[in-house]
This record gives structure tokens, sequence and C-alpha cells, in this order.
């Protein structure tokens, strides 16, 4: 067993879990994605807390595997891996990089902020697609290939696409 305090820094961890791809959606990571919340050194253990991107989001089961194997294969073993659900994971902890890494793969990026009231006030959202950039699209399903996107199709290129949902 490795003694966390002396033999890594937190830096360090981060960089671990940089390397940890999302299971969902594999070109961004799951610190990309906002999911891992804090890293600490507590008492010569150490503290990895996660938040899912929905409550009883499917995906935490294999992100907690893929975490304690990139730990253990760092030799890591003296650690704990706490899930938080609040505050609750929002999409604006996405930096504009890891947006566009979605857009590239071909997730239509959350809009600007969770703000967005449109939804509320039966407005659809103007969403572009990842493809062609038109905002010529429509909504077919309120939820795409995972709880957390939403299935759109463009009426001027006609691809299908998911949207990742603002929350």
């Amino acid at each position: 067993m490795v003694d966390v305090q002396k033999q890594i820094n937190i830096e360090e961890i981060w960089e671990i879990l940089e390397a940890v791809p999302d299971p969902e959606i594999p070109v961004i990571s799951i610190v990309e994605l906002g999911v891992v919340r804090d890293v600490k050194i507590i008492n010569e253990q150490l503290k990895v807390t996660i938040t899912p991107t929905y409550t009883g989001c499917p995906a935490m089961d294999m992100i907690s595997v893929m975490i304690k194997a990139a730990l253990e294969d760092r030799k890591i073993e003296n650690y704990t891996l706490e899930t938080v659900l609040s505050p609750p994971w929002t999409t604006d902890w996405m930096s504009d990089e890891t947006k566009n890494k979605l857009k590239s793969y071909g997730i239509a990026p959350p809009a600007e902020n969770t703000q967005d009231k449109n939804s509320l006030l039966g407005k659809p959202l103007q969403i572009a697609c990842p493809q062609c950039e038109s905002k010529n699209t429509v909504m077919q399903s309120q939820f795409g290939s995972t709880p957390c996107k939403s299935l759109y199709k463009c009426n001027d290129c006609l691809e299908p696409f998911d949207y990742f949902k603002c929350h």
C-alpha cells in the first residue's frame, strides 16, 4: 500500500482522474464532465468526492469502478470514494472546451446556462445540429441514448442527434 501523503500529491490525483473517460461519452473525462467534485488527503487517506449528473445515473457504478481501478493501478489503496448529491450537478460546470468536445463527437452541448425558462413557457429550445449547425431542429424524444440527453432531429441534414440537457 502506498502512503498517500508521501508518495503522491493532489495534482497527481487530478491527473489520474483526468484520464478516466466518461463511460457513456468516452471523448470526455469524468473530471471534464464535472462528476469529480473534490480530491483531498485527510489523515493520510485520499478522499475523492463525486456527484452524478442525475440522481440514479446508471453510469455512476461504472464510474466508481473505473476510479478505483485507476487509483489501484497506481498502487493507491488508502482511499475513500464518496458520492454527494448536494449541491446537484449542473451543466454549468462544463468548460467551453468540454462542450466543444461533445459537439465534435456529435452530441449537441448544453445551452449557455441552466436558467433557460423556455420549457416552462412551452417554447421549444433552439438547439443547433452538431453536424451542420442548423437550428432548424426538433426534439423527437425527451430522452435520448441516456437519461441526461434528449433525442433531436435536424430538419435540414435529417440527422438525428443527442442534446446534452441543461440542469
